[in-house]
Order: structure tokens, then sequence, then C-alpha cells
């Protein structure tokens, strides 16, 4: 399918040249929190559920397991 193009761009064209232009580097999206899961009341057990609470404190307790040892 032919686009219809007016004289007077030929002729702009045939005088002044085409620019062709480098295409826009897309910068990469922010990671969104898809699951009630991830996001951060959750995590903490903030939300008042019992087993969001327990969660959490077995999330706490893995992260500082080796912590205090050398």
């Amino acid at each position: 399918m032919a686009r219809n193009v007016s004289d007077e761009e030929i002729t702009t064209a045939m005088t002044t040249g085409i620019t062709f232009k480098k295409a826009k580097l897309r910068k990469p999206q922010e990671e969104k929190v898809k699951t009630k899961a991830k996001k951060k009341t959750y995590i903490t057990g903030l939300h008042g559920s019992g087993a969001a609470k327990k969660k959490a404190d077995i999330r706490r307790r893995r992260a500082n397991r080796h912590k205090g040892k050398s």
C-alpha cells in the first residue's frame, strides 16, 4: 500500500534529502509488584494477618541467621 505524497514533499526530499534518525532507546520499566505477598506490609506482617506475621518472623530469622557468627 503506497502513501499518497504531494509534489511539494517530493521536491523537498529531492532538494534537501531525507534524514534517517537513530531509534530512541527505551528505558527499562520499573518492576511492578504483581502479588500481594511481595508488598511491604505483607512481608513485614503489618496488615494484621497471623500467617503474615509468622512468615515475617521466619524471614527475619533467616536474614539474621549468620550475622552473629564470624
